[in-house]
């Protein structure tokens, strides 16, 4: 794959607006303060350089070497954060609930008496991905990092990440032995390991016991709902709109952005439909009509009234007992469990077409390029990476996120965790987005366009039409 390096203009131009500190909401309730430490009060520098911040340098404006953070624990400006020069730094963008079982994953490592240990710095989650790739393009990006295996591509190509392969060969790690083979081809490129993975996290359905038995449904014999179809799910939607009261709604769910779209993604293969683009990505591949009905079938379920209109914060609408259904990602377990009197329980998004499809994507550990790391640096860094993954797995499965290390979902440890193994068979099912460098500009494309439809400012053959443009004005 083509790896560009990012051009000194654009570097200076990205590197302006990463120190202003977007201050954008995290995509996700809740949060847990990171391990980032706050600079001192009237100091005139600011820790910067290799990883993050480890180099002295005179800034000569005091306000800029005071971390801004959020409530949430999440920093707006990364570079500021004062970090231990004896550790390894790894930027984080867990601000959700699972930020704390990231935390608790590096707190074990370093316990563990590591070659290096690692200081976690945990950002905003929308500024993640601009902050790394403008920190690595000036030379001064993390040790570790996180991204997402759609990101991972474009990550690549781009020069910001470096290989795992000959670290991994050093420490004697063999992939093959606890990862599934799709794991380790969505972290692959020309032959070349760039990430470690770290979980599968997909979009699933979670069901309020309580109002379902309401409704009078009941559960099969390992508590969870036999939906095989469209018409069944349907059905039982009518049911629950039957006994709902003023302000609750059959299904939790928002009129735009990234859970419209998965559910259309989800949709759209379980009819049936080719891969929205060709692997080499130089062709639009999109099944319009399959879209076109995938598009109408989610719709639908707003025009039905199984959707009450409004809903801003879906988890919370469901975590205050007002929904049978709640379709979201698997990182809400974590969240949900925790919630007192919520009687509830998840399942793999239903079959409700020809096959049980649904959308997922997978978080995988990085070694961001840094060229002031030294080797035994990186080597040290290649550890905790792997170690995050396979020693860590268990933790993180309380997350909600599903692991990859075969090992780890394997283990009696992960079946004795509440409610994981009843949507453990997405991992089956997931499909996840093509490896193609361009593909999150796809994807914003997508959600806009279809955006459109949910939000009644275009009909679906438009909306399908603009989705087909968006995919068609990025590829390679």
């Amino acid at each position: 794959m083509k790896r560009r390096i990012v051009a000194s203009l654009l570097s200076a131009m990205l590197v302006v607006g990463a120190l202003a500190g977007c201050g954008a909401a995290s995509d996700s309730a809740g949060g847990k303060a990171s391990t980032a430490e706050a600079t001192k009060d009237g100091e005139s520098t600011k820790e910067t350089g290799s990883a993050g911040g480890k180099a002295t340098a005179e800034t000569g404006a005091e306000e800029t070497n005071v971390p801004d953070v959020n409530e949430d624990g999440t920093v707006n400006n990364p570079e500021a954060v004062a970090v231990d020069a004896n550790k390894l730094v790894l930027w984080s963008l867990f601000s959700g609930g699972d930020g704390g079982y990231m935390d608790k994953i590096i707190a074990d490592y370093n316990a563990g008496g590591p070659t290096k240990e690692v200081q976690s710095i945990m950002l905003v989650w929308a500024d993640y991905y601009t902050k790394l790739q403008t920190a690595v393009a000036v030379g001064k990006g993390p040790d570790a990092g996180i991204s997402h295996a759609s990101k991972l591509p474009e990550l690549v190509d781009q020069g910001v990440v470096q290989s795992l392969t000959p670290y991994l060969e050093q420490m004697g790690v063999d992939l093959s032995s606890s990862y599934a083979a799709n794991s380790i081809d969505s972290v692959s490129f020309d032959g070349e390991v760039y990430g470690i993975p770290l979980d599968t996290h997909a979009e699933i359905i979670y069901f309020n016991k309580d109002i379902i038995a309401k409704a009078g449904i009941e559960l099969n014999a390992d508590g969870l709902l036999d939906i095989n179809s469209k018409d069944e799910f349907l059905a039982m939607c009518d049911k629950i709109k039957a006994v709902l009261a003023d302000g609750e709604s059959v299904i939790s769910f928002p009129s735009s952005g990234d859970d419209p779209y998965r559910v259309w993604w989800a949709t759209y293969f379980q009819m049936g439909g080719a891969p929205l683009i060709s692997d080499d990505g130089t062709e639009v591949t999109l099944d319009m009509d399959i879209a076109l009905e995938a598009a109408n079938f989610v719709k639908s379920l707003y025009d039905s009234g199984y959707i009450l209109e409004g809903i801003s914060n879906h988890q919370q609408f469901f975590q205050a007992g007002t929904a049978a259904f709640y379709i979201g990602g698997t990182w809400g377990t974590g969240a949900l469990e925790q919630t007192k009197e919520l009687n509830f329980a998840g399942q793999p998004f239903p079959q409700l077409f020809g096959d049980a499809s649904c959308w997922a994507d997978s978080h995988v550990m990085i070694l961001p390029a840094n060229p002031e790391r030294t080797e035994e640096e990186t080597l040290a860094t290649v550890e905790f990476l792997y170690s995050a993954s396979k020693d860590g797995g268990a933790i993180w499965a309380g997350s909600g996120q599903i692991p990859s290390n075969t090992e780890v979902l394997a283990s009696a440890e992960y079946e004795a965790l509440p409610y994981r193994s009843s949507y453990k068979a997405a991992l089956e099912t997931a499909v996840l987005p093509s490896k193609n460098a361009n593909f999150y500009a796809m994807k914003a494309g997508i959600i806009e366009s279809l955006d459109l439809l949910w939000t009644n400012t275009a009909d679906a053959q438009t909306a399908i039409e603009s989705v087909y443009a968006a995919l068609e004005d990025n590829l390679q």
